[in-house]
C-alpha cells in the first residue's frame, strides 16, 4: 500500500504521558510496515527539534507529517508547517496524529482512536479534515511579541495559572501534581480587569478565565468548549466572569456533556478574524497544553489551513 499523500514524515516525542510514547515505538512501526506505508521515523528530544523537523521535511518537499504524543507534541510538529508570515510551507499539507495512549485531547473532538495501532490504521486512505490553525501572538517575559501557532485550546487566566504552577511542583508529586496545582492556585486566585475583543463585539469587566478555542477539549477530556468545531472558520471565547468559586462549582457540568454554557456567569463571544486580550495585569497564556506568555494577546484564526488526516 502507498500513501495518497507521499511518505510519511513520523515525528515523535518519546518523553510524551511521562514517557508512555517511547513504549509504544516499536508497535508504532511494526503498524506502519503491516500496512505497508513509506515512512521515516525521527525522535524528537526537545520541542525546538520536532518543530525543525516538520520544518525541514515540508521544504525538502514531504506534505504528510505524523505527530505522535499529545497536544504538546502536535503544536510543536504544527509550528513547523508554517512561514513566519503564516503561510504553510507546503501546497495543502496534511497532519496525521497517533495519541499513542497519550491521552491528546484533539484526537477527541473527532472520535479518533487514542491507541497506537487503532491510529496508524486512520493514516491510511484519503480522508481528510480541512482544519482551522489558530495563530497566537503573546507578551514574552522582555515585553516581546511571541508567536506560536497551536490547533486546539487556549486559556488565557486561571487555566494557563494552573499548568504554570504544575510545571513548577516537584516530580516527587507525580500524579497528584495537577491536583495540587489546581487547589493551590485556586486558592491565591482573584478576579482580574479585562478587556476582550471578538472582532466588533466588546466585554470589559471582571474574570477569572478567558478560554479562545478553536475545539473542544483540553486536560484530559474536559469538554471546555461544547460548541467549537475545528473547521468552522470561527474561534469561540468564553469570558468566566466569576464568581471565583465557579472555578469549582461548574467542574462538574463540565466534565459530564460541557453543559456549564449557557450560564449567565459566561460572557460567550465568536470571531470570524480575531480574539484580542488585555488584563489590568499580565495573565499567563496557554495553548494546547504548552505556556506561550502573557497578556496583552491576540488569536487569529486561519481558516482550513492544514487538511487533518481521518
Amino acid at each position: 500500500m502507498t500513501s495518497a499523500f507521499g511518505d510519511l514524515t513520523v515525528i515523535a516525542n518519546p518523553s510524551a504521558d511521562g514517557d508512555g510514547v517511547r513504549t509504544q515505538l516499536p508497535d508504532l512501526e511494526a503498524a506502519l510496515r503491516e500496512r505497508e506505508l513509506p515512512y521515516a521515523l525521527h525522535v524528537a528530544d526537545r520541542a525546538e527539534e520536532a518543530t525543525a523537523l516538520a520544518a525541514r521535511a515540508l521544504r525538502e518537499g514531504g506534505r504528510y507529517l505524523v505527530a505522535v504524543g499529545g497536544d504538546g507534541t502536535v503544536q510543536q510538529v504544527l509550528n513547523g508547517m508554517f512561514d513566519e508570515e503564516g503561510r504553510p510551507l507546503a501546497k495543502d499539507p496534511v497532519l496525521g496524529v497517533v495519541a499513542a495512549g497519550s491521552g491528546c485531547d484533539l484526537v477527541r473532538s473527532f472520535g479518533l482512536p487514542g491507541d497506537t495501532v487503532g491510529a496508524v490504521g486512520h493514516l491510511t486512505g484519503t480522508n481528510t479534515y480541512d482544519f482551522d490553525v489558530v495563530r497566537i501572538t503573546t507578551t514574552g517575559p522582555r515585553g516581546e511579541r511571541v508567536v506560536r501557532y497551536a490547533h486546539n485550546l487556549a486559556e488565557a487566566g486561571f487555566g494557563a495559572a494552573v499548568l504554570r504552577r504544575e510545571a513548577g511542583l516537584p516530580a516527587w508529586t507525580g500524579r497528584a501534581r495537577g491536583f495540587l496545582a489546581f487547589w493551590l492556585t485556586f486558592a491565591r486566585t482573584r478576579l482580574a480587569e479585562v478587556t476582550v475583543e471578538a472582532d466588533t463585539k466588546v466585554y470589559e469587566g471582571p474574570a477569572y478565565n478567558v478560554v479562545v478555542a478553536n475545539a473542544q477539549f483540553t486536560g484530559g477530556g474536559l469538554r471546555l468548549s461544547p460548541r467549537s468545531f475545528p473547521g468552522d472558520g470561527i474561534l469561540d471565547a468564553l469570558v468566566f466572569r466569576g464568581p471565583r468559586s465557579d472555578a469549582v462549582t461548574m467542574l462538574p457540568r463540565i466534565y459530564r456533556h460541557g453543559d456549564h454554557v449557557p450560564d449567565p456567569h459566561i460572557r460567550e463571544m465568536r470571531a470570524k478574524i480575531r480574539v484580542a486580550v488585555r488584563a489590568d495585569r499580565p495573565l499567563p497564556v496557554e495553548a494546547d497544553g504548552e505556556l506561550l506568555g502573557t497578556t496583552p494577546a491576540t488569536f487569529q484564526i486561519l481558516p482550513r489551513a492544514i487538511r487533518l488526516k481521518l
